[in-house]
């Protein structure tokens, strides 16, 4: 991965190019922001960058055997830490027991959403997590000596996944890391990460992937079709794996609209047992797929309450999303906006943490057929 494969983020690429040219690289890096934005194809950049022998002032050259491997991630000085499950033949899971899968999953997939992920190694009632055997054997690898790079570089997508064990065992290592070793974090909820692993971090905030370079890299992809690629880049809000999603007519945030729009039909109508029949169904897609719905639906809810203000260019809908919000949107009002927000993000909360998913449906069911009408 090279710098100039991360659509955007110039500033970030220069901030990054610099403390390198100022010898200042701090030992550990924690990039902040929202997801599909970059963080973890720039943190791989970064590294591939700094160990090329034949860097150029704004780039790794590409061509080198340093960055063959890495553009393969099979350097022997990267270390790839991951979120992974447990599985009846890997009770001590770390991120080596699933390199054979993240390998291809990233190169196809260089702005990795965590629930596809989740998708490709677990049934869809595992969450993935960073365990304590994970931080032992990154300890293990650090400290051995480089094989062949200047610099030892571990990256670590979605630290907030480590569970506190594994959080605590790592936090003298990267404080005090071997000489030339890095540690780049790459996290989507810092506020989820203890105290202390934030302390020990320079923050480097990634913003959002600007509109007119999303279009542009929009435009740049094969066989798109009859694409607006305003439209979309404008849509997507900076997450470049959502816009793929919506040139691709994802099939998962179709399912999302449709359940949202049961459900919000069957509360409507005081449906009780309709109501029961939905959560039923929702109950078996899976804790994953349960809180990327949920996510989906807070987000469709704040869009419905922006829709009132006739702001159009305050509104992030597709066509369809706007054509059920034209009837829709009067009923999330200042009435019932707040309490049905929390309402979702207690179920999101309690799914994430293994509640009965039926019953945290049928909950949630309930409480909008009593807001809905507000």
């Amino acid at each position: 991965m090279q710098f100039q494969d991360v659509i955007g983020q110039h500033t970030i690429k220069q901030r990054l190019i610099q403390s390198f040219a100022e010898d200042r690289i701090p030992h550990a890096q924690l990039l902040v922001g929202p997801p599909g934005n970059g963080k973890l194809a720039l943190a791989l950049a970064f590294a591939q960058y700094i160990n090329c022998p034949n860097k150029q002032n704004d780039d790794s050259c590409g061509v080198c055997s340093s960055c063959r491997k890495y553009a393969k991630l099979i350097h022997p000085d990267l270390h790839f830490t991951i979120p992974v499950i447990k599985t009846g033949s890997i009770d001590k899971p770390t991120s080596s027991d699933y390199m054979s899968k993240w390998r291809p999953y990233y190169l196809e997939n260089p702005y990795p959403q965590y629930e596809k992920w989740m998708q490709l190694i677990a049934d869809e009632n595992k969450q993935g997590a960073i365990y304590v055997d994970e931080a032992r054997d990154l300890i293990r690898k650090l400290n051995q000596k480089s094989y062949e790079a200047e610099y030892k570089v571990s990256i670590v997508w979605l630290p907030e996944l480590m569970n506190i064990t594994c959080a605590n065992k790592i936090l003298k290592i990267l404080e005090e890391p071997p000489e030339k070793t890095i540690f780049i974090l790459v996290s989507e909820a810092e506020n989820k990460l203890l105290s202390t692993i934030r302390s020990r971090c320079q923050f480097i905030r990634v913003p959002k992937i600007a509109d007119e370079d999303m279009q542009q890299a929009l435009f740049d992809l094969p066989d798109t079709g009859s694409v607006n690629y305003g439209t979309i880049a404008r849509l997507a809000r900076g997450n470049y794996f959502l816009a793929l999603e919506m040139i691709r007519n994802d099939e998962v945030r179709k399912f999302n609209f449709n359940q949202f729009a049961l459900m919000m039909r069957n509360g409507y109508g005081r449906k009780l047992t309709e109501i029961l029949s939905w959560s039923e169904e929702i109950a078996t897609i899976g804790r994953v797929r349960q809180m990327g719905f949920l996510k989906y639906c807070g987000e469709f809810l704040r869009e419905n309450f922006i829709f009132n203000l006739k702001e159009p260019e305050l509104v992030y809908m597709d066509d369809h999303e706007n054509e059920f919000s034209v009837k829709f949107s009067p009923f999330i009002n200042e009435r019932n906006v707040i309490s049905l927000f929390r309402d979702f993000e207690q179920a999101y909360t309690d799914v994430s943490m293994n509640g009965n998913a039926k019953l945290i449906f049928t909950d949630l069911g309930f409480k909008v057929s009593k807001l809905i009408r507000l």
